[in-house]
């Protein structure tokens, strides 16, 4: 299985990278362990082969968990709410000095942390730092000695259940190398984390250390490398209900907890029309939860329970996307999992829910910057008044991870009217309907955008276009300036790194023109001049743009000439100019 990169809600806990152990964080440990409490849980796995469970002081735990989201100084804020839920644990992703008020605010709960320990490449697919597993003894050296000192300093702390050492990055190691050398490097890995856990053991036998992975083929790496490790940990999404026959197939003699799970990810679910992974509805993404504690304890002996993810208020896509209350608002999946971990649910006041988001009109093209009307069917169970938000994310466009409100228009009976966005390309657009009681339903589809077709001829198509200067190889060039004129929205003249850089064309007469269309790729004008000319030398501005923002520019202008030029006085970005297209209209 070599699933796509992960985009997941922003993890917090900081993990500890390479750069942060060579900064001296050891120096911190002293006084955390002045500070440490002195009465801690002894847990253990006990059981034998298929029969397995996870006790606490000598009683059975099922791990009943959710992945942790919030800093740590709004512990105390949230761990009542994840109490109500039935949460009796929360995974982390490393452990430092910053981690004692997260352990005794959760242990003043009654809820324990699986703590994280974080390796590189962490992250899996799509994540980077790369480090030689095989070569990098400094490294090596470095997490051998830091992270049993920290379990020296919490070892004592009630909020502890176990130690996790690493995250995805045997999976991981695929983006550092291939063949031969990649199996060394995962045999070389999985080598120190039972070399980490022999220390921790040595440090701690209270409690057990596992090691998390988002792939089930990386426990083989396990199995050969890692004898010391208690129990196996994997992140497994639409793919957890696989889990159980994984197990069974690679005659594994530990059980396992599921670290990562919940709906169906990114990397999981086929494209729409626009080429966007289709992400699931609110409905379905409950039911993932339902689904997926359903398939952990359907392995009874094997699988100890599970964190799922995310207990999160990050309010972006991969939030929007994973959270169960991005914004701190409350959506059907939390309500899912509450009812799973066996939380009261008698009284609960719950989320609109959306069935339906489309566009009208929509063919699946929408012209940038033109009003676009969106046909929401939301309705609230609990009778509660719904009001409307609109957003749009550019994940597809330029990897930007935001959304950004926008203005509408409510037309009555669930239609809103929102502008489009400027920029051509793949677009989300997010519907959220709220209740005014805490919970909010979104539902979310993806639009392409296009340039708006300008009435008249576009007089530069085809034409003679010469510049300053262009891109000769990098990437997709050469990136010459005829590419801006060729009608082809998937070519593109590209200028030096430099101001100022200029790209014109030759009418063949002189003409006259009144539109103007620019559409930019992502280095783009925040300054520049439409000018022209009958020589190609003497040059008059006819209309002069200092607030440039790139995607399309459509200037209305009253100009004559055989030459029309764009001249560009100031970068918007740190890198040169480049146009898909330069039209200019009768």
């Amino acid at each position: 299985m070599t699933p796509r990169p992960r985009t997941r809600a922003r993890r917090v806990a900081a993990p500890l990278a390479a750069g942060a152990l060579a900064a001296g964080l050891l120096t911190a440990l002293p006084a955390a362990q002045a500070q440490a409490r002195t009465a801690g849980s002894v847990v253990k796995v006990t059981g034998s082969q298929g029969s397995w469970q996870l006790t606490v002081d000598g009683r059975p735990y099922q791990v009943k968990g959710l992945t942790w989201g919030p800093g740590v100084a709004d512990a105390e804020r949230y761990m009542p709410d994840l109490q109500s839920m039935g949460v009796n644990t929360i995974r982390t992703w490393g452990t430092d000095a910053s981690s004692k008020p997260l352990f005794d605010s959760a242990a003043a709960h009654g809820i324990k942390v699986v703590a994280g320990f974080w390796l590189q490449p962490g992250g899996g697919p799509g994540s980077g730092g790369c480090v030689n597993y095989v070569t990098d003894s400094a490294y090596k050296s470095r997490v051998l000695a830091e992270f049993p000192q920290w379990v020296q300093t919490y070892k004592d702390n009630p909020g502890v259940l176990m130690w996790d050492v690493g995250n995805e990055s045997v999976l991981g190691l695929q983006n550092c190398y291939s063949g031969d050398e990649l199996e060394r490097q995962r045999d070389a890995y999985t080598t120190l984390v039972d070399d980490i856990a022999k220390k921790i053991h040595a440090v701690d036998p209270d409690h057990p250390v596992t090691s998390t992975d988002a792939w089930v083929g990386a426990w083989t790496y396990y199995k050969r490398n890692a004898p010391d490790l208690d129990l196996y940990a994997v992140n497994a999404y639409n793919a957890v209900c696989d889990v159980k026959a994984a197990w069974e197939r690679g005659g594994y003699t530990k059980p396992y907890i599921v670290t990562e799970t919940g709906p169906a990810g990114e990397w999981e679910v086929t494209d729409d029309a626009n080429g966007v992974p289709l992400e699931p509805s609110d409905r379905a993404k409950a039911d993932g939860y339902t689904r997926a504690w359903g398939c952990v304890t359907g392995h009874k002996g094997v699988a100890l329970g599970a964190t799922m993810f995310h207990y999160g208020t990050e309010y972006d896509f991969g939030g929007i996307w994973f959270n169960l209350l991005p914004a701190g608002q409350k959506r059907l999946s939390y309500y899912a999992v509450k009812k799973a971990y066996g939380g009261d649910t008698t009284h609960d006041n719950t989320p609109p829910v959306v069935s339906g988001l489309t566009v009208e009109g929509d063919a699946g093209k929408v012209q940038a910057g033109r009003d676009l009307v969106l046909s929401v069917q939301a309705a609230d169970p609990d009778g509660d008044r719904i009001s409307y938000e609109v957003l749009d994310n550019s994940m597809y466009v330029d990897q930007s991870k935001n959304l950004t409100s926008l203005p509408f228009t409510d037309l009555g009976g669930g239609r809103l009217k929102v502008t489009a966005p400027d920029r051509p390309g793949a677009w989300k657009i997010y519907v959220k309907a709220t209740d005014g009681r805490g919970n909010v339903g979104v539902e979310t589809r993806s639009i392409r955008v296009v340039p708006p077709v300008p009435s008249g001829t576009n007089l530069a198509l085809g034409g003679p276009a010469t510049a300053s200067s262009y891109q000769a190889s990098y990437g997709d060039c050469p990136c010459t300036a005829a590419n801006a004129v060729d009608g082809n929205p998937a070519t593109r003249w590209a200028s030096d790194w430099s101001d100022p850089q200029w790209l014109q064309v030759d009418l063949g007469t002189r003409t006259t023109f009144r539109h103007v269309q620019l559409y930019w790729e992502a280095s783009y004008a925040k300054v520049y001049a439409i000018q022209t000319s009958d020589d190609g030398r003497s040059w008059q501005t006819v209309r002069s743009i200092s607030d440039g923002n790139g995607g399309i520019d459509d200037v209305d202008v009253t100009g004559s000439g055989r030459y029309v030029r764009i001249n560009g006085t100031a970068r918007g970005t740190g890198w040169g100019y480049s146009l898909y297209e330069f039209g200019v209209y009768s």
